[in-house]
């Protein structure tokens, strides 16, 4: 195997969401910081390697790859035991790819990047409702697709659940959930909050995240 180096920082759900996947596959790995906000990803060294000069970035034995689906995939390919994680049936896998993509576009495009540029990179402060109001439709989503299931995409964990949590959990601070209202998405939380080494893998750097919003918002309008 070859050299593997993850670049990003904590706060990032997909950094994380790739950590959660490398350390379910057991796989050893070299972390580099990236800090996004003294523009250390707009390097000559790193847009060399990155174009699209984001995070996470999986260098693997000198050829790198970029967006944490992308790293997800590739990682259970070609290093995974079996292909629980990412199923070969294609069926399954177009589930998982569709929650994934659910992830990509709704979850962190549509709630927490939405939200996070204009305030860590325009000076904002202020949050428009109609924004919290999107990450509890996007809740609704969520239990619904949990309704006759443990995981997001049925009985056993694939990496939709890993990409999804690193996000939602990174929203809880901004729309709290209500159990009452959310008794699948609740217990999936707290399933997913049981998996080893979960505190310090996604927990931590999801509150940093948390921490750093509650910091910016001074009001939501």
């Amino acid at each position: 195997m070859g050299k593997l180096v993850l670049y990003g920082l904590e706060p990032s759900p997909p950094v994380r969401a790739c950590k959660m996947t490398l350390h379910a596959l057991g796989l050893q790995y070299e972390y580099k910081l990236v800090n996004l906000l003294a523009g250390e990803q707009r390097t000559k060294e790193f847009t060399l390697k990155n174009p699209q000069h984001t995070v996470p970035m999986l260098e693997d034995d000198g050829k790198c790859i970029w967006d944490s689906h992308a790293i997800m995939a590739y990682l259970v390919r070609k290093y995974g035991k079996d292909d629980a994680l990412y199923p070969k049936d294609f069926y399954k896998r177009a589930v998982v790819d569709q929650r994934l993509h659910f992830e990509s576009g709704v979850v962190f495009q549509g709630c927490i990047r939405n939200i996070s540029v204009p305030l860590f990179f325009h000076n904002e402060t202020e949050v428009p409702r109609r924004m919290i109001d999107g990450i509890y439709e996007m809740y609704d989503f969520v239990e619904a697709f949990l309704a006759n299931q443990n995981y997001l995409c049925g009985s056993t964990l694939t990496l939709a659940d890993f990409s999804c949590i690193s996000s939602v959990a990174s929203l809880l601070g901004l729309a709290p959930i209500e159990s009452k209202r959310y008794p699948k998405l609740s217990a999936w939380i707290a399933r997913m909050e049981q998996l080893p080494d979960y505190q310090s893998i996604n927990g931590n750097g999801a509150q940093m995240l948390i921490d750093m919003f509650t910091a910016k918002i001074t009001k939501i309008v």
